[in-house]
């Protein structure tokens, strides 16, 4: 039963990356567009988002519930070495939802519409950075049990360069996503070339953030180059990851964008599976060379196969709603 909670906790943080990054991504891509193009970007966005914008925050809450009563001591361990970004990521996200809510159904409009933009436009920005570093934090053996002072147990357990390249690196797959998965949402020429135009801008961040990632890595001594191209199962998720980029590409040159969403939820996957595979199941690598392990560091039997349990019937009740709701929104566009 342990790999059926392990691998919900998989899956509920791919989908929060790719609904989720989506979703914040609708932010960050409309604050870096010119001020002619904000309002036909902001109605592109809208409708991308709108089937999940509410709902995709279940995913998140799914994880930190499995953490906390599947893997006590990790949940424990992140709380307490990370409770700073991890504060400043919810706050970011309350922010978020609260500005969006606002700024599209406030009954007057006046001059708070801009401030209810603004906090939507920086909330969408900072909350992926922080989730970012705190990714970033759990790997890059920053976290050490045995500092003595506040600086080093709290604030550089998770501010480092490395962090912080991971940080740019999740707002630019965020950008990505939303970029692509709004191609489908354009209803006239002017508007998917105004996409597509936004998906290879952020492509090319996404490249050079992640460049940026290896490099601040390997002056980090963070073997993440070993991790990534030293097995079979790495070298593959990365190929596929290439292809899954040339695919789009050539989706947009040829305007069949039917398959893209799809394409860029398993990049994302596979970017995932690179970054993480060498180390799996160890989630929270320590500087003193000690580890948290998903495997080794659990709860109770009992507990794992009562957790397991309610996942797999909650998933029977959820996902297909979820699909419904999908489904709804996107016969109502058309």
């Amino acid at each position: 039963m342990i790999y059926v909670v392990i691998g919900f906790l998989w899956l509920s943080i791919c989908l929060y990356v790719i609904l989720g990054g989506a979703d914040f991504g609708a932010g960050i891509v409309e604050l870096f567009t010119k001020e002619k193009n904000r309002s036909k970007t902001k109605t592109i966005m809208y409708e991308s988002i709108a089937p999940v914008w509410e709902a995709n925050h279940m995913w998140l809450i799914i994880a930190i519930v499995i953490l906390f009563v599947g893997f006590p001591e990790i949940y424990t361990t992140l709380s307490t070495y990370l409770h700073i970004p991890l504060v400043l990521m919810l706050v970011g996200i309350i922010a978020r939802g609260t500005a969006f809510a606002f700024r599209h159904y406030d009954a007057v409009k006046d001059d708070w519409q801009t401030v209810y933009t603004q906090i939507f436009y920086f909330s969408s920005l900072l909350t992926p950075f922080f989730l970012g570093l705190i990714a970033a934090a759990t790997v890059s053996h920053s976290i050490d049990p045995n500092a003595k002072s506040f600086l080093d147990l709290y604030i550089f357990s998770w501010l480092n360069w490395f962090g912080i390249a991971v940080g740019l690196f999740t707002v630019s797959i965020c950008a990505y996503l939303a970029s692509i998965f709004a191609l489908r949402e354009t209803t006239d020429r002017l508007e998917l070339n105004l996409m597509i135009k936004k998906s290879k801008q952020t492509m090319i961040f996404v490249v050079i953030t992640g460049i940026l990632v290896f490099l601040t890595a390997h002056f980090s001594d963070i073997p993440l180059l070993m991790w990534v191209f030293s097995k079979p199962l790495g070298i593959m998720a990365t190929v596929f990851a290439t292809i899954c980029l040339g695919l789009i590409l050539r989706a947009m040159q040829t305007r069949k964008l039917l398959p893209v969403r799809a394409l860029a939820g398993f990049q994302i996957i596979m970017i995932l599976v690179a970054a993480t595979y060498q180390h799996n199941p160890n989630i929270i690598l320590f500087a003193n060379g000690q580890h948290l392990s998903l495997l080794e560091h659990v709860a109770a039997p009992k507990t794992i196969s009562a957790l397991g349990w309610a996942l797999m019937l909650g998933s029977v009740f959820i996902l297909p709603f979820l699909f419904y709701l999908m489904a709804s929104f996107s016969k109502q566009r058309r």
